[in-house]
């Protein structure tokens, strides 16, 4: 984790202006506490916005803020897909000569290096894809026969990729299942396969694009009323891109009578290792997760919020894995409760 932020730095003039795509997503609103408690140890004022869900939204505050005497302009950007959004900020921000922290959601390399007030605060987003990969086929390869419910050698799975034309999602959404394909061929079992063939996407995405445990559960339901063990088609594994995902697909699971004690257990894989997913976790209707740093992402955000308002280098103290000179990335850990 990032080495907590010390006092502020003397002659801030104006608060920090935090500005969230949603207050509803539950590993976001861990970083916010975080990052509320982190300010407030170094004596900082700041103001939390909730864009909740719309860049419209978003944008109007970040020019409200800086009208109001923003000190620094942190932003959880609403549309990571929108080279136009990033594009927007970073003028409202360069016309009034304000530093910008991006974080958690991508922005683009090319326009944040182009400012030299302006940083982000990341994961590199493949590696959660990569480690949950890692985790499935093993976990998958040890246990292939019992997780195997209808016997026909081959292991059934449907992917929640949450949302369309993010970078994070992409990447879950393809490694989380070629990594774990390479560990199952690699032993001589087949790829796993997934429950609709319908679907060349080979994923459901969160209409809403809020990574949602609401989606989950109503995708799962859906699902199980035509994919189950009486139709001999059950999907036998469930691989989620986040936390809340995997956690709706859990209750629709639970309410269907699996990964309860005493039933079957379907393997349910998610990310970020919220607490809500570490309990389910630990009374085994979950499988494993990806942890995401919360408190080392607020940490990094605000000592990059104090080095630029005093001018300093953006990163100087902070603790990652540095990426050329305009990202710094927090890393990941898998997480199965052992």
């Amino acid at each position: 984790e990032a080495a907590a932020p010390e006092a502020a730095p003397a002659g801030i003039d104006g608060e920090i202006a935090i500005f969230w795509y949603t207050f509803g997503d539950t590993y976001l609103s861990s970083v916010r506490a975080a990052m509320n408690e982190a300010l407030t140890a170094a004596g900082l004022e700041y103001h939390d916005y909730d864009a909740n869900g719309s860049q419209t939204t978003q944008t109007e505050q970040i020019q409200t803020a800086i009208t109001k005497g923003a000190a620094v302009l942190v932003v959880n950007i609403v549309d990571a897909s929108s080279d136009d959004a990033t594009q927007a900020i970073i003028d409202m921000a360069v016309a009034a000569e304000l530093p910008l922290v991006f974080f958690n959601r991508s922005v683009s390399e090319a326009l944040v290096s182009a400012y030299d007030k302006a940083a982000y605060v990341g994961t590199d987003y493949t590696m959660a894809g990569h480690m949950e990969g890692k985790m499935i086929g093993e976990h998958v390869l040890a246990n292939y026969d019992s997780i195997d419910l209808n016997g026909d050698g081959e292991i059934s799975y449907v992917m929640f990729k949450g949302q369309e034309g993010n970078m994070e999602a992409d990447a879950r959404t393809q490694y989380g299942v070629e990594d774990a394909d390479a560990i199952l061929t690699g032993a001589g079992k087949p790829a796993i396969k997934f429950y609709d063939e319908k679907n060349a996407a080979k994923y459901l995405v969160d209409q809403n694009g809020a990574w949602s445990a609401a989606q989950g559960q109503e995708y799962m339901q859906t699902i199980l009323s035509s994919y189950n063990e009486a139709n001999g088609n059950m999907v036998e594994l469930v691989i989620a891109n986040n936390d809340d995902m995997a956690l709706g697909a859990i209750s629709a699971l639970q309410a269907a009578g699996y990964n309860v004690e005493g039933a079957r257990y379907i393997p349910v894989f998610g990310v970020d290792a919220t607490d809500a997913a570490k309990e389910k976790i630990a009374d085994k209707s979950m499988t494993g997760t990806i942890k995401q740093d919360a408190v080392g992402m607020a940490n990094a955000v605000v000592l990059i919020a104090q080095n630029l308002i005093a001018g300093k280098n953006a990163f100087e103290g902070v603790t990652g894995d540095l990426e050329g000179t305009w990202r710094i990335n927090i890393p990941y850990a898998p997480y199965t409760g052992e």
